[in-house]
């Protein structure tokens, strides 16, 4: 099969042209510092991925408040921002094709005890799941005017952002943050214009993607990460979800990447059917279905393992990027290698425990640390156990979460 597909460029609606079809899917770096600023190793990080080829590169999730955050050491963005401080963060793929996007998010109450005593989310509903529950403090509601100061954060985040230098802007509205906690009906139970129907509990996603346009102009790639489903009982479900495509389609949006889950329901972390792995691709049959309703590029992430079916997929027209997350953390060249004609796998590495909570908090936390060698120069360490990365996350994250600055 020619794998021809995956190096052929792609003009977006706006006009902007990406490279190649393979891009890097956001993963959380934490590698802020203790103000939760870009620090000089993220920006290596981001160079090592450039250098190795991939043609768009999405940040780990940026948080657009400073006393809301997902993990110790996100960057997020200060009370008064300057662009000047993250452009040595857009320079890092200067003399490459990349294009870095960066990714803006809110954890709502997905925010960790030991970060957030009382987080906020759409309504105060705790998690349901017990083990989650344990981690994450029950929320309070959002007042209308807090809701309203929210979207300026995001619209605020992106104008500085591309100020910087950054090349595309991606929302994301998926795995059970903020955004998807207001998309949600198990977790939006809000009666004012925030809520109460499937039209109200999408508005705050709209209003952020119109205002959003509004201040960076027609010109700069606009994204949104969605869920095609939480796959929770009474939840956001895929025909809800069809329906905020279709919207998303109208408002202008450039570029649609497709997830799935929640912290409560990881699909995103790999837990798709056996017919669903073997085709490689974890939300190609939705991806066909979003097709349909909608004409902006659609980027699928979750599952890819090899040329041939990154090939199929893009040839069955389903969607339009490739995107690779993990995989990216194992081979930080693998994009290149993949565009090279080599032959190599998508990996994953990551070492189980046989304990599912313990599992969830490994495959984020063996990654990140990851991460952190390379982008200290350092080798992948393909052979780093179970227990010393779990013993290595419980004392580093209760330490960065009492040496950071709160503000």
């Amino acid at each position: 099969m020619s794998h021809e597909p995956l190096s052929e460029p792609l003009t977006l609606r706006c006009g902007a042209t990406i490279p190649h079809r393979i891009a890097k899917s956001a993963m959380s770096e934490q590698l802020g510092d203790r103000r939760n600023g870009p620090t000089r190793e993220l920006a290596a990080l981001y160079r090592t991925w450039a250098s190795g080829g991939a043609g768009v590169l999405v940040t780990g999730n940026v948080m657009v408040d400073p006393k809301a955050l997902g993990e110790p050491r996100n960057v997020a963005l200060p009370a008064t921002p300057s662009a000047a401080g993250y452009r040595a963060w857009a320079e890092s793929v200067r003399g490459t094709e990349a294009q870095l996007w960066v990714q803006l998010n809110h954890p709502g109450r997905q925010s960790p005890r030991f970060l957030s005593r009382r987080p906020v989310a759409p309504s105060a509903v705790p998690f349901a799941d017990r083990g989650v529950r344990s981690a994450f403090a029950t929320p309070r509601a959002l007042t209308p005017d807090e809701v309203e100061a929210i979207i300026e954060r995001f619209v605020l985040a992106a104008k500085t952002f591309v100020d910087a230098g950054f090349a595309g802007i991606q929302l994301h509205g998926a795995h059970g943050y903020l955004i998807s906690q207001f998309l949600s009906p198990l977790t939006n139970l809000r009666t004012d214009e925030w809520g109460g129907d499937a039209v109200k509990r999408r508005r705050f996603l709209l209003e952020i993607v119109r205002r959003t346009r509004a201040a960076i102009g027609d010109r700069v790639p606009l994204s949104v990460k969605l869920n095609s489903a939480d796959f929770q009982r009474g939840g956001f479900g895929e025909d809800e979800s069809l329906e905020v495509v279709r919207e998303l389609d109208a408002a202008g949006l450039d570029l649609l990447e497709i997830s799935g889950g929640t912290y409560e329901k990881a699909v995103m972390m790999g837990a798709a059917k056996e017919s669903t792995v073997r085709r490689e691709a974890y939300f190609l049959d939705y991806a066909a279905k979003a097709r349909k309703v909608s004409e902006f590029a659609l980027m699928v992430t979750g599952g890819f393992a090899t040329a041939s079916g990154m090939t199929e997929a893009l040839k069955s027209g389903a969607l339009d990027v490739v995107g690779l997350g993990r995989p990216m953390t194992v081979a930080p060249d693998l994009a290149g290698r993949l565009l090279a004609g080599e032959d190599v796998r998508a990996e994953r590495l990551c070492p189980k425990t046989g304990i599912r909570l313990a599992d969830s908090l490994l495959e984020i936390q063996w990654h990140t640390q990851q991460l952190h060698r390379v982008a200290g120069g350092k080798p992948v360490d393909r052979r780093r156990g179970a227990l010393r990365s779990l013993v290595h996350a419980g004392l580093n994250d209760p330490f960065n979460a009492f040496r950071r600055v709160r503000g």
